[in-house]
């Protein structure tokens, strides 16, 4: 029996790129275009008519822009949104205060050069199949849920970080590699609002098209007493500094000396990514064995397990998210039933547990 056609709503003020997501969609036999629409309003109505499985919308539009369209399409029928985002800075705030809203993925708009499309369509197919069935319901309702309980940032202004000196070098041998994916953004914004230093260094890989990780890193830094980056070629992990993967690069861990520095490399995918978890955990767990700390969070798929298998195996521990709080229980999912996390956490909880377990790891029991 053939896989079910998803129905998909395209929704975009140009008319240029409604053709060619048009075109990229119908390339696959089990997606149909059911509708087009140019603005939040007859996306609406499209909506009603159609009833779609996934909607694409832009993230720009006249009249009713991205935003206050994806919370009219929650309001009337929550089905899962993949934001389709212009290469701009307002752009990219606007995906991620779509992803914090409920959105389930984002993509960037294509290029006019074709050597660009075969890449936008596999990630664009892939994302698709990837959102079709998600309970979108039940993401909004964990969203609900963080607010009713003052659980979302509330930070208008960026956080002063506070200056730290003594049990610097001490942190700085230990090291928190973090995997999340689907529903990453609003679980990280959470987890780094309430992250307390002194905290060792945190390498994250969160899969995300490219140039989002930057303004990802820039969101998370303005909230969280942790300073956060996108990662550079030879950064060198510090303590209270949090490291995030580039988009479209792995992320890997070396000794220099006394020091771990970051290399950035191109490459297959690994686990199906690239940025992949297993890539960095892999190489975090070869150099800090005991003393590394897996986290893995919401996500599609397995990425990451392998990753924390190795951590485990190097004496190290490993947390994963748990089921109620995940946007998307896939990667831990998966690494948990696989005998590879030593203990599940609600992401309210989350910065308390991580701090837990830093502890843990400096001060092993005999």
């Amino acid at each position: 029996m053939s896989d079910p056609i998803i129905r998909v709503l395209v929704v975009d003020d140009s008319a240029v790129t409604r053709k060619v997501l048009r075109e990229v969609i119908q390339s696959d036999p089990n997606m149909k275009v059911v509708a087009v629409a140019s603005n939040g309003q007859e996306a609406l109505q499209q909506i009603d008519a159609y009833q779609p499985d996934v909607v694409t919308l832009d993230v720009q539009m006249p009249i009713m822009d991205g935003l206050a369209t994806l919370d009219e399409i929650f309001v009337r029928c929550p089905v899962p949104v993949i934001m389709v985002s212009a290469l701009t800075k307002l752009g990219a705030k606007t995906t991620l205060d779509a992803l914090e809203r409920g959105a389930v993925d984002c993509v960037l708009k294509p290029d006019a050069k074709a050597t660009s499309l075969p890449m936008f369509r596999e990630e664009l197919l892939k994302k698709i199949r990837s959102s079709a069935g998600i309970d979108v319901r039940r993401i909004l309702a964990i969203r609900q849920e963080r607010r009713s309980r003052r659980l979302w940032p509330t930070q208008t202004t960026p956080v002063v970080k506070p200056t730290l000196e003594s049990g610097m070098e001490e942190l700085a041998e230990v090291c928190i590699a973090l995997g999340i994916s689907t529903g990453g953004p609003s679980a990280l914004t959470v987890l780094f609002e309430n992250l307390r230093a002194p905290m060792p260094p945190i390498v994250i890989v969160q899969h995300m098209p490219l140039h989002f990780t930057g303004p990802l890193a820039w969101r998370l830094d303005s909230l969280s007493e942790i300073s956060v980056k996108e990662a550079e070629a030879d950064d060198v992990l510090k303590a209270n500094q949090a490291l995030i993967a580039p988009a479209g690069h792995h992320l890997s861990l070396r000794r220099s000396g006394k020091q771990v520095r970051v290399t950035i490399e191109d490459g297959p995918q690994v686990s199906g990514h690239r940025p992949s978890v297993d890539v960095m955990m892999l190489s975090a767990a070869k150099i800090f064995g005991p003393r590394c700390l897996g986290v893995i969070m919401t996500g599609m798929g397995r990425d990451g397990v392998d990753g924390c298998a190795a951590i485990r195996a190097a004496g190290g521990y490993v947390l994963g998210q748990n089921e109620a709080t995940s946007d998307v229980y896939g990667m831990n999912k998966v690494a948990f039933q696989s005998g590879h996390v030593d203990r599940q956490f609600p992401l309210d909880d989350s910065a308390t547990v991580i701090a837990a377990a830093v502890e843990r790891l400096q001060n092993p029991v005999a």
